[in-house]
Order: C-alpha cells, then structure tokens, then sequence
C-alpha cells in the first residue's frame, strides 16, 4: 500500500488523488482521439469536462452516504479514499447527457466515442483503490491474496485484491471497445456491449467483495449492474430491429 506519496508541509499527495488525475488526463485524451476519428464535433468535449466534475461529486456522494454508518459524514466525504463506481457512472453520464441534450449533439454517436475512455479511466481509478486499500475482497488464502492494515477498514487478514481483478477485466473490455470501434461496429453496438460487459464484470466481482448489505440477497452495486446490462441489452436490440426492418 502507498496511501500517501509525498507530503508538502502539512498537505498529503495520495496515490488515489494521482490515480484519480491520471484516469481523468488518460480519459479525456482517448475521448479526444475517438471524437476526432469518428468526425464528431470537438464541442463534445465540454460534456466529458462537465461530466467528470459529476461523476467525482456523485461518485463521492455515495459512497459517503453508504458509508455512514461507519464515521462522520464530513470526514467520509473528505477521506483520502472511497469512490462510488455507480455513483459516479450516474453522477458523470447523467451531467454529460445533460449537456448532450441541450447542446443538440448526437447522443449514442458521442456516448459510443467515450466507451474506451470509461473503461481505461475506471482501470486506473481502480488501481488507485488497491493503492489505499479501499474497496477490497473477503478473505482469501490464494497466493495473490493482500492484507490491507491501513486500508479503508483496516484489514490485516489477507483478501482478494478485488481492485486488480476489476482493473484487469477492465483493460481487457477497453481494448475489445477500441478494436470494435476502429471495425465501424455500428455506435449503438459498442455502447450496448460496454454497458451490458461492464455490468457483467462489476456484478460477479460483488459476490467476493466486501459491500453493504442490499436488496433481495444482493449488494446495490450488484442491481445496480443489472440494470446496466438490460439498458445495454436493449441498446442492441433497437441497433438490431433497426438493421432488419
């Protein structure tokens, strides 16, 4: 764990803060090569500038408000750690489509674009959780298996890095997405299979992270991962009705 990087006087450089910094420069620039490969207007920038403000403030948010029970709602809310994956997946396409909407730019066309940068941004936000031990897995004897002693709980049992299995599935999902992209797999395709794997992966990492309790025997990001893959499914079936009608 590297929790802290370096300090300058009494202000901390978390290795999450970096992470988080590099996901947001490495997403914004593969956002900017797929606009301008697909001729899209560069105006659609602005929704991924507004967009990532509003996933870090939703991302925040929730994750604040699930944790609460653990600590002070101020001090979670200002932890060097702790970030909502759906919060901030609502809190980010919900600003950018927003700003889609009253910019007139087209939606599935721009939101395909941004595909690869949600999944290699995420991988690199999840790099940062293993960084500060946020995040992690229920305990496990697998050679590979981590303690967190500083981790957000502290855990000096060792777990599964849940963090690096997701950054894995992730890497995998980002490039399936450039390669589909760079084959003129139609937009509604793409963004349908993002959503619809993305959803799959985040749902079966759950049943071995450590979560809080949620509904029907299943975590909230686990629902929240269902609802995911059937917006993704009927994003390819409106693409495949439209193709055989």
């Amino acid at each position: 764990m590297y929790p802290v990087l370096f300090r300058i006087g009494s202000f901390e450089i978390t290795s999450f803060g970096v992470m988080l910094a590099l996901a947001a420069i490495v997403g914004l620039r593969i956002f900017t090569s797929e606009l301008r490969r697909a001729d899209l207007p560069p105006s659609a920038m602005d929704a991924a500038l507004y967009g990532l403000f509003g996933g870090i403030v939703g991302a925040k948010l929730i994750w604040a408000f699930e944790h609460a029970a653990t600590g002070p709602f101020v001090d979670l809310l200002f932890s060097r750690g702790g970030l909502s994956w759906y919060g901030g997946l609502l809190g980010g396409m919900g600003v950018g489509v927003g700003i889609l909407a009253f910019r007139q730019l087209p939606l599935i066309a721009v939101l395909s674009a941004a595909t690869p940068a949600f999944a290699f941004g995420h991988l690199l936000g999840r790099i940062g959780c293993f960084l500060v031990g946020d995040d992690y897995g229920i305990p496990s004897r697998l050679p590979w298996a981590v303690a967190f002693p500083d981790g957000m709980p502290p855990t000096t049992v060792a777990v599964h890095p849940t963090q690096i299995y997701e950054a894995l599935g992730l890497g995998v999902l980002g490039c399936l997405l450039v390669s589909w992209r760079r084959a003129r797999v139609s937009d509604e395709q793409v963004l349908g299979r993002y959503l619809l794997l993305a959803g799959t992966l985040r749902f079966g990492i759950e049943f071995i992270r450590v979560h809080q309790p949620g509904y029907f025997g299943l975590a909230v990001g686990q629902l929240f991962s269902l609802g995911m893959m059937l917006i993704g499914i009927t994003v390819m079936r409106i693409r495949a009705h439209r193709s055989s009608a």
